[in-house]
């Protein structure tokens, strides 16, 4: 689960990791309202305005903006806040722009130079441990610094048994090439940085930039984070935090009816049960010369009114060409599946794509008669590559 900018910094924050203070607004009038609360609060007179969208690289689609006072703030306000906002991180369309987070600023003038750094704690799939990723190119895509620079990547991996340990929060102020209390500082924004994500369950924290200041602090000036679903149980104070208006609508609706749906770009469309057999059924359209437009792993309760509901999720993406149904009928019988393939096919009139049914296992032969028999548009298979050569046909 995606989180916006400030409610990754409220997590940061409740574990003690320094941030740039905000308020988020959702109009105009509630923006400058916000900037003269902070400036009573932290006396700053000049403003960050960030619109807050689950997409990176805001600043460069003109989602973030300097006001230097308040009649900038209401301004810049309000033509962030209701724009398609368009970075490298989102589709063609963009993502519309409902809040936006006045910050701050922490970039004044002082006895020493500021200084942007990249900081992010993750998954290592390889080793099975979490790792700490940073750079001294903070506020560059870390894509481009790996790819340009890469020795100016560090790494430090966690054993998951004992923690961070106060030596390699040390290192990674060092190769950061920090010293006296910004040292100090980094140190402590580590450790504290590193708890915030194994105590939280997240899977991604990534901090760009982390910022030194004029004055030797060390604060995080933005907070890309995301939950483990899978661990939601342990936070259900995290739920309230979920923008269902960021992701996808089809997902969302998917997910609320119990299917295990992820939204692709392809035009043949998937029904299955069990997601290993779902990923060889994308390998098999793509052999056959289609696109998956859709993972959908209807789980092994395939009746009439869960095909159904499928069936209406995959038909919402006017950029399907042909359905493939591709079910195993273990716990399920395949007589049952049809039934319910021809139930549907009912209930909802007239499909206008072609439907391609591989049912394989308990009942299959039963099955098979079944949709043979029915009069509907619809192709049975009984082989994997029979259903393909009927993919290619159709899409031909």
């Amino acid at each position: 689960m995606n989180l916006h900018e400030y409610q990754g910094k409220d997590i940061l924050s409740s574990f003690g990791v320094r941030i740039q203070r905000g308020i988020v607004a959702k109009n105009a009038n509630e923006a400058v309202a916000a900037a003269k609360q902070l400036t009573t609060e932290t006396g700053t007179s000049w403003y960050v305005i960030k619109a807050q969208v689950h997409a990176g690289g805001r600043g460069k689609g003109g989602g973030v903006k300097l006001a230097k006072n308040l009649k900038e703030v209401e301004e810049i306000a309000g033509n962030i806040i209701g724009m398609q906002l368009i970075t490298p991180q989102t589709s063609a369309e963009g993502k519309k722009v409902h809040q936006v987070l006045i910050a701050e600023d922490v970039y004044y003038p002082g006895a020493s130079e500021t200084k942007e750094f990249y900081v992010s704690v993750l998954l290592n799939r390889g080793t099975g441990r979490n790792m700490i990723m940073y750079s001294t190119e903070g506020g560059m895509d870390i894509e481009t610094v790996a790819e340009e620079t890469p020795h100016l990547i560090f790494t430090e991996e966690i054993d998951p048994s004992v923690g961070i340990l106060p030596f390699q929060a040390r290192r990674v102020a060092f190769n950061l090439g920090l010293e006296g209390n910004a040292f100090k500082e980094m140190t402590k924004f580590i450790t504290n940085l590193y708890t915030a994500y194994d105590k939280s369950d997240s899977s991604l924290f990534e901090i760009n930039p982390v910022l030194k200041t004029s004055d030797d602090k060390i604060i995080a000036v933005d907070a890309k984070v995301t939950i483990d679903d899978n661990a939601l149980y342990r936070h259900k104070d995290y739920l309230d935090l979920r923008d269902l208006r960021e992701e996808n609508a089809i997902e969302v609706e998917a997910g609320a009816l119990g299917l295990n749906y992820v939204d692709l770009d392809g035009n043949v469309g998937c029904m299955v049960n069990g997601a290993g057999l779902a990923m060889a059924t994308m390998d098999l359209i793509k052999q056959a010369g289609g696109e998956p437009a859709n993972f959908l792993d209807v789980g092994g309760t395939a009746d009439a009114a869960r095909v159904e509901a499928a069936f209406r999720i995959i038909l919402k993406d006017p950029g399907v060409k042909a359905i493939l149904i591709n079910i195993f009928g273990g716990i399920v019988r395949c007589d049952r599946v049809a039934q319910g393939v021809i139930d549907a096919y009912k209930n909802m009139g007239n499909i206008k794509v072609p439907i391609i049914v591989r049912l394989q296992g308990t009942n299959a032969d039963i099955a098979k008669q079944l949709l043979d028999d029915s009069g509907l548009d619809v192709l049975s298979a009984t082989e994997f590559q029979e259903a393909a050569d009927k993919v290619q046909a159709v899409l031909a």
